[in-house]
Parts: structure tokens; sequence; C-alpha cells
């Protein structure tokens, strides 16, 4: 009977260690890159002793937490742009979180109302300017110039229906009307030197080998050409120019949190929820990928300083989401793509 006893005691003990382990464990689904998160997800641990588990995706995060139901593993999803965010939300993926601390550090225009999401960095959606052809636009350049004759042949640009542009197109909605967006969009087609393709780096590309002069593009894309040995010289080739200094502002879009339905580990959830709006986590994360942070008073990194400081469209991403699907059926009907 002893054996007995102390065989279950024993159990009991393996037991008990493993819920506590398993207790001290947050478990990131992502659409960022290890080289990305993986320094701050490890200074993480190391102040608070909870091991992070992530799983790495480039696509499908929201399909995957919908299959995977109240049984998922995951604790908090890591993506970038409105549009998957709300994505999220829209499939009642996600659910709010109640913390001061994430209210002091993120901007009311950089969250949901409700709490469901929170930006996490900014990235503004740029122009590129060829250096010989064209120089620095001014600043009373503005997205809308964009569909002025002047520019006839002479932009590149991805997808229209790629969320960077969906969701510049949904901000120009919102600040200009249907009708004016519509025929923004008529006007930058017209202006188009090749179909929509490739991404923003590509575009780049096209404008050093001379296909176009002018193309939108994320300005964190400028360091990445920047860090690349092959790249340097696209990147020489181009100004970097933010748009709507004189005018609504330049479109800021983000990369965002949000924590799962069924987060298993809630409380360590919001705790590296919380971290990740900290000084230290916002200085790392913006450095390693151009961006900018989120919490006001903390420093860009040198080189993004030196692109120049701009003024932000101040529209909540609340209302630029609200204005997607417009956007969408927009880019349908003056056929962008095509």
């Amino acid at each position: 009977m002893k054996k007995l006893l102390s065989a279950s005691a024993l159990m009991l003990g393996v037991m008990g260690s493993g819920i506590a382990h398993a207790a001290e464990e947050v478990n990131v689904y992502s659409y960022r890159q290890p080289f990305l998160i993986e320094p701050m997800l490890d200074q993480f641990t190391k102040e608070t002793g909870i091991k992070v588990n992530v799983k790495f995706a480039k696509k499908g995060m929201a399909e995957k937490v919908e299959q995977e139901g109240e049984y998922s593993p995951a604790d908090v999803l890591l993506t970038v742009d409105i549009s998957r965010l709300m994505e999220l939300v829209n499939k009642e993926l996600v659910q709010p979180v109640d913390s001061n601390i994430i209210d002091e550090n993120v901007p009311a225009q950089y969250r949901d109302s409700d709490d469901r999401w929170f930006a996490l960095t900014t990235r503004s959606r740029a122009v590129y300017s060829s250096r010989d052809r064209v120089g620095q636009l001014g600043a009373d350049f503005d997205y809308m110039d964009l569909a002025k004759p002047e520019f006839k042949g002479k932009i590149c640009t991805r997808s229209g229906k790629h969320p960077y542009n969906v969701s510049l197109i949904a901000s120009i909605i919102a600040n200009h009307g249907e009708a004016e967006a519509k025929a923004w969009l008529e006007g930058v087609k017209a202006n188009l030197a090749r179909k929509p393709q490739g991404n923003d780096r590509a575009q780049v590309k096209a404008i050093s080998e001379g296909l176009c002069d002018v193309s939108l593009g994320n300005s964190y894309y400028l360091g990445k050409m920047l860090a690349d040995e092959k790249q340097i010289p696209w990147a020489e080739s181009v100004y970097l120019n933010y748009p709507g200094q004189k005018a609504d502002g330049t479109h800021v879009n983000i990369s965002g949190m949000a924590m799962a339905k069924y987060s298993p580990n809630k409380e360590n959830a919001q705790k590296l929820m919380e971290y990740l709006t900290s000084d230290a986590a916002q200085k790392m994360y913006a450095e390693v990928n151009y961006e900018e942070p989120v919490k006001p008073g903390v420093a860009s990194s040198e080189l993004v300083a030196s692109w120049g400081e701009y003024n932000a469209d101040d529209l909540p991403l609340e209302t630029i989401a609200d204005n997607y699907a417009t956007a969408m059926k927009l880019l349908d009907e003056v056929k962008f793509d095509l």
C-alpha cells in the first residue's frame, strides 16, 4: 500500500510539474518572419521565464485558427496590415484584451475601439521617384497627383488588390469619397508604364532600369534594399517621398497583434502583448525591419530618421477597414490589374 501511495504521489508530482510548466508558456502564430520577432521573444522569455512557442506562416492564419476552433493552441496572433487583422475580427477568431498598459502605449488611432487588435509598428505607403529623371517630389506632392497627365506612362506598382494598395485606396475613399477615388484609380491606371506586377522592391528595380519613373511602395523597403548588396543600386537610383504633407498626410498602415479567441494561456498572452508595446521591444521591433515604433516617444532607427519627418494621415485604421470592400469593388470596376 505504501509503495502504491508513493507511486501515486510521484505521479501527481510529475503531473503537477507538467501543468506548472505548461502554464509558463505562450503560443504565437506569426506572419512576421523569424528574424523580426525572435530577438524580442527571446528577451521576453529572459525577463519573465515564460517560454514562447512560435508557428510561422506566409498565409492561411485565419483559416488555420478557424479550423482548429476551440482546441486551437494559439494565444497571440501577429500579422501585418489592417485588412488581415480585420479578417480575424470578422471571423470572430479573437477576443478583447483589457489592458491599461497597452492602451497607454498604443494611440487610439492604431488600436481597435473594442480592444480586439493593436498596432505594434507603423509603415508608411510612400512614393519612390527616379533620382535622374524626376528628382525629389515637392512638398506639395500628393497621392492624387499620380492621376495627372504629367505621369502618363511613368508609374509602376504591384497589384492593386494587394492589401497594401487596397488600404491606400480605402483611405482615399474615406478622405475624398467614392466617386473621386474611382476617378483617381482610372487616372493612375491610364498612367501605368506596365501592367501591375511583382512586389514593392520590383517596382524600384524597374525605376533603376528605366522602365518607369515613380512607384508606390512601403518606406521600409528602402532599408531592406540598402541592406542587400545586389539591391543597393536600386535603392540608390530613387528618392523616397512622403505624399500628402499639405493635404491629408501620408497613408500609414501597421503590423499588429490580437489575442486568439480560445487562448489557453490568456494571462501569459496578455503579458507578451504588453511587453511588445514596451519601449525596449518597440525599439527592437522597429529597427530590425526599418519600420517605426507605434508607441510615442520611442525613437526610430538612425536610418529611418534620415529619410525625414512626415505628417501621417490621422484617419483611424477602423475607418480604412470600413472602406476596404468598396476599394475592392472599385478595383474591379476599373479593371485596374488587367
